[in-house]
């Protein structure tokens, strides 16, 4: 192992214990190691100036197969890949101001309703909810508008929201691995891979599709004496607010309904027009500025730079990695041990990103993995496509086993805890390490039936 190898994993490893340790803001730490990379592992030891461009990879934003592939799937060479961080932001913008029109909580308010805030029928409703709107939103925003409309009601009503609250959690990290842009690992594998819209809602999204019928049906058998023993008044009920109300705007409601549906329309047609997710992404973020007047710059400036930061340096992370041969290396060791078995491979990809996905943050392992099986279908002669699946159910349900696995579950249990509902680590996984096991296996035996 030379020099440069040596150096790209110390600075790899260093940002993953760094950003578990949670002491340094994630994006200080990714783009610090990052540079570092650039700077010691390329241009120290390397002595490489086509690796620092092949990684900082800018020249791809201005040509035109980066906008317009003319229904060609796109391929993100290695390096950071801005597709993905253009996409983010364009969402970004809209959720921003999707949530300035009150349309959130519109939403949570009129399904309440139309169940007539009884528990049970809320308890599922809420859970269907979180994942339908997890498939075309960050599952961040989802749980963090979720929870607070779920702890208001319970306040309203009486009820004990931290079962709905751990079930929303887990069913927005369910639903976010159905499609394309549900969930940022699945955004990096899909502009990384060049996989459609459609791709991943033919393939994980079937198998989130029937997880989601086995997911309900066991939160409401673990929760079920919870909920059994909620009853509400109907002076309870009448002192309910107008979901009217959490409308703030109309014009701007409309506006981001529409918009909202623009975007899930190009989303689900972009394999057929060629419109590329970062075309989408920028349009979508223009239109929403436009139509927002005098509060566009408020708009901007609310805006997560924190998690697109985030983004760029671990790419150049992971680029140090795969520049030096690093990556090709763990995927020659799992060929090697898979001994050329796509179905061992599968298993061993789909248990070994889930694992890791509970304990560190999913989405380094993501961009981390891609070169890797991208190598491993080059070498063992297996369908690339096939690995990409058993990656993106791994890492997208593997981070709901536990508290820290994915941003959405942090989230969900920090405004519980604001509010006063305690959820540790005990209540965390016992329902949810369990529903994380139920989901992988019936993901890998889907994968085994259909492509193995």
């Amino acid at each position: 192992m030379n020099i440069e190898q040596i150096l790209a994993i110390i600075l790899f490893v260093a940002m993953f214990i760094l950003i578990v340790m949670d002491k340094i803001e994630r994006h200080y730490v990714t783009l610090g190691c990052g540079i570092l990379t650039i700077i010691g592992v390329f241009g120290i030891a390397m002595k490489s100036m086509e690796a620092i461009t092949e990684t900082l990879n800018i020249k791809s934003i201005f040509t035109l197969g980066f906008w317009y592939t003319a229904g060609n799937a796109e391929e993100s060479t290695s390096g950071i890949n801005w597709a993905t961080i253009i996409f983010i932001a364009g969402m970004m913008v809209m959720v921003e101001g999707m949530a300035k029109a009150g349309f959130f909580r519109w939403l949570c308010m009129k399904l309440a309703k139309m169940v007539h805030y009884k528990p049970i029928p809320l308890f599922i409703t809420f859970m269907l909810m979180s994942a339908f709107l997890a498939m075309f939103i960050d599952s961040i925003t989802v749980i963090l508008f979720l929870a607070a409309v779920t702890i208001e009601l319970a306040k309203l009503l009486k009820f004990d929201p931290i079962p709905m609250i751990l079930s929303e959690i887990f069913c927005a990290n369910l639903g976010g691995s159905a499609t394309m842009c549900g969930d940022p690992p699945n955004i990096i594998i899909g502009t990384s891979l060049g996989y459609s819209f459609g791709d991943f809602i033919t393939n994980t999204g079937i198998m989130a599709g029937i997880s989601l019928i086995l997911v309900v049906i066991y939160y409401f058998v673990v929760f079920r004496k919870e909920l059994a023993g909620e009853k509400l008044s109907q002076a309870d009920v009448d002192a309910m607010p107008e979901p009217k109300e959490a409308i703030t705007n109309k014009r701007d409601f409309v506006i981001s309904c529409v918009i909202f549906f623009c975007a899930v329309v190009l989303l689900v047609t972009h394999a057929q027009t060629g419109l590329t997710v970062a075309f989408i992404g920028a349009v979508i973020a223009i239109i929403t500025l436009i139509t927002s007047g005098s509060y566009a710059l408020k708009l901007l400036k609310q805006v997560d730079y924190k998690t697109l930061l985030f983004f760029i340096g671990l790419f150049m992370v992971v680029g140090g990695l795969e520049q030096t041969g690093i990556l090709e290396i763990i995927a020659g060791y799992i060929g090697t041990v898979s001994n050329g078995n796509l179905r061992l491979m599968v298993a061993i990809i789909i248990w070994v990103s889930a694992i890791a996905s509970a304990f560190v943050d999913n989405i380094p392992f993501a961009a981390t993995m891609i070169p890797v099986i991208k190598s491993l279908s080059a070498t063992q002669g297996v369908d690339l496509s096939t690995l990409a699946w058993a990656l993106s159910m791994g890492t997208d349900i593997g981070g709901s086993a536990t508290p820290i696995g994915a941003s959405a579950n942090v989230v969900g249990t920090s405004v519980a805890t604001k509010n006063g509902y305690i959820i540790g680590w005990g209540k965390y996984c016992k329902s949810a390490a369990p529903a994380t096991i139920i989901v992988i296996l019936v993901s890998m035996v889907f994968i085994f039936i259909r492509y193995c």
